[in-house]
């Protein structure tokens, strides 16, 4: 299988998860949606592992490392910038901001931490492709050696 498949296998599946996510938000229960996200992954590795066309050197090593790396340590700050701010709104000691809807245990709201989390996932990931983009120009991994 070529590279251009895959791809376009990994858009279907994730296409397949929206829709279960879809799905599992109309039935109120997120027990579908975490099982098909698990077996997606599993899928796409084992999709991956099908490649023909993969050339791992030592550069492509090297970019993928520095691209973790950086995104890591940009991401922490973030991260924890945003803990900081969910603490200090979950005291709700002052009138602004103000006062938002409780969960059932009177702490921070249950549906709030759910998107705020998928929302730094998303940053991660987001980070992690500009990084690796950048790297791959810096050491020039889209370089071509034919003549």
């Amino acid at each position: 299988m070529n590279r251009n498949t895959y791809y376009i296998f990994t858009g279907i599946i994730a296409l397949i998860l929206v829709g279960i996510l879809w799905w599992s938000i109309e039935i109120g229960n997120p027990l579908p949606i975490e099982i098909a996200f698990v077996l997606g992954v599993v899928l796409i590795y084992l999709i991956r592992s099908r490649i023909s066309s993969i050339i791992e050197d030592e550069r492509y090593s090297r970019i993928t490392e520095k691209a973790a790396v950086r995104t890591l340590e940009v991401f922490w700050v973030i991260f924890f910038a945003s803990s900081i701010g969910a603490f200090v709104t979950s005291l709700d000691k002052h009138p602004f901001p103000p006062p938002i809807p409780r969960g059932p245990a009177g702490g921070f709201p249950i549906r709030m931490f759910g998107l705020v989390q998928l929302i730094l996932l998303c940053t991660m990931i987001f980070l992690y492709v500009g990084f690796r983009i950048y790297y791959s120009r810096k050491y020039g991994e889209w370089d071509t050696d034919e003549e």
